[in-house]
Parts: C-alpha cells; structure tokens; sequence
C-alpha cells in the first residue's frame, strides 16, 4: 500500500513537472518577438553632425532615421544596430566613421524610438530595404556603400549585403542564426524549433562575392563568441577578428573601430 501511494505521488510530480514544463515552452513561444526585439522607445534628437531623416518602406510606415551626409569621395555606412539599441547609442558606435568623413546613416527599425509598426524578421528586412532606397535616392550606390550591423543587426545587415552587394559588410559580434543563439541562451528549451525569426546568416554568407569582416570579443556574454567564430569559417574569404577579453559591446570600442577603419583603408574604402 505504501509503495502504491508512493507511485501515485511520483507520477504526479512527474505530470505536474511536465506541465509546468510545457507551460515555460509555451510562454517562451508565445513571448518570443518581445525578447528578441525589447525595442526601446525613447526618442532621440541626432547627434551633432547629423540630421534627421525619413526612411518609407513598402508597407507604407515612415521611419526615423538619422543622417550625415559624406565628405567629397568618402563611401557611405549603413549601419544596422542590435536589438537593445537606439540612435543616440548608434551615433556613438559609428563616431569613427564620421570622424573620418563616411557618410552614415543610422537605421532605426519599426517599433523602436517611437516608430510605427513592430518588429519582426521581414519587418527588419523592408526596414533594410528602406535604407538601400534612401541611400539610391541620393546617388549614393551599392559600390558607394558600407553595410555594418552589430549583434541582431548582422540578421538585417547580412540580407541587405545578400541583395545588394555593397563594397563590404561588416558583421560585430554576429551569431550564425538566431535559433542557435537561442538555443545558447535556453538549453533547456527546444529553442531551434520554436524560433520564428531566424536571420539565418549562416547560410547567406557563403554566397557573397563581398569583402566580409567579421569582429567578436572573446567573451561575449550575450552572443557566444562561437557563433562569430563558425560564421567566418563558413564564410569563403572572410577576415575574423577576436578581441582577447571584450563583451558584447565591442562596438562601442575605439579600438574596434580603429579595427574596422583600418580593415576598409586595405579594401581602398
């Protein structure tokens, strides 16, 4: 009789531990565009040097953006930044390139600091494609063009490079697909299969006839440094960068950014 009870008690726990199981995978699935994209909302006036621009996609949103125009004979950034960022973080993370004269546009997505719309993986893409038909209308061309994304912004970046081959791409702590990522951050979860919105950049990469730089801090508490590491090896030409020691905000590095500078000076950027 004490052993039946005891039985009965196991299963139980087994079921209750099993639901309560499935009921994390469930808000997890459920949840999962409000962890990948946070999307900041405060508003941002540019930072000096800058001016204010309107970015309109195909499904009609109109994006703020912020905007320097280049010095005579310098290429343009395109910068795409990660999922926890803004404009005014981004203007501090291109300062190298403005100082040397780069054109930069700073790239806000929908449904952050106040845009319309929400997030989502095409979301980002028609975002993206919004920056490419801004820089277009202003004769700037894809061999004028510097595409850069840090963290979640390589997803973006990597697409816009796939379908519009600029002079080079530069990728800042990149991960390989975002359900990799994910499945670094929850293991315990089958985070690969319930990944919606997966900026697969592993299996864009490869087919670019594009210069590839690639930068990852050795240790990057939010995207393993791994990732960035399987991606240059999957990538055909690509040079990769460590940085001994850095975290994820390797952008923000002046040193990084001396790094990227330097690598475009050897591409005749």
């Amino acid at each position: 009789m004490a052993n039946r009870r005891v039985a009965k008690l196991a299963r139980r726990l087994l079921i209750g531990a099993v639901i309560a199981y499935l009921a994390i995978v469930a808000a997890l699935f459920f949840a999962q565009r409000s962890l990948i994209y946070p999307a900041p909302q405060q508003f941002h006036d540019p930072a000096p040097g800058f001016a204010t621009a309107t970015l309109t996609t195909t499904d009609d949103l109109a994006l703020q953006a912020h905007w320097r125009e280049p010095d005579a004979g310098r290429p343009t950034i395109a910068y795409f930044h990660g999922n926890g960022g803004s404009l005014a973080l981004a203007a501090q993370e291109t300062q190298g390139y403005a100082a040397r004269g780069y054109g930069v546009l700073l790239v806000e997505y929908r449904g952050y600091g106040g845009n319309p719309g929400a997030p989502s993986e095409q979301g980002l893409y028609r975002d993206g494609h919004a920056a490419m038909a801004f820089l277009a209308a202003r004769n700037i061309t894809p061999a004028q063009t510097i595409i850069v994304g840090h963290s979640l912004g390589t997803g973006t970046a990597t697409e816009m490079a796939r379908q519009v081959s600029p002079a080079a791409l530069i990728l800042l702590a990149p991960f390989t697909s975002v359900p990799d990522a994910a499945a670094h951050a929850m293991p315990f979860v089958p985070a690969r299969w319930l990944v919606r919105d997966r900026f697969d950049n592993r299996a864009k990469l490869p087919a670019l006839a594009t210069p590839v730089l690639i930068v990852h801090g050795t240790a990057d508490s939010v995207v393993p440094f791994d990732l960035g590491q399987q991606l240059a090896e999957a990538t055909p030409g690509a040079t990769f960068r460590a940085v001994p020691g850095a975290d994820h905000m390797i952008s923000l590095d002046p040193a990084v950014q001396a790094a990227q500078l330097a690598w475009l000076s050897a591409q005749g950027l």
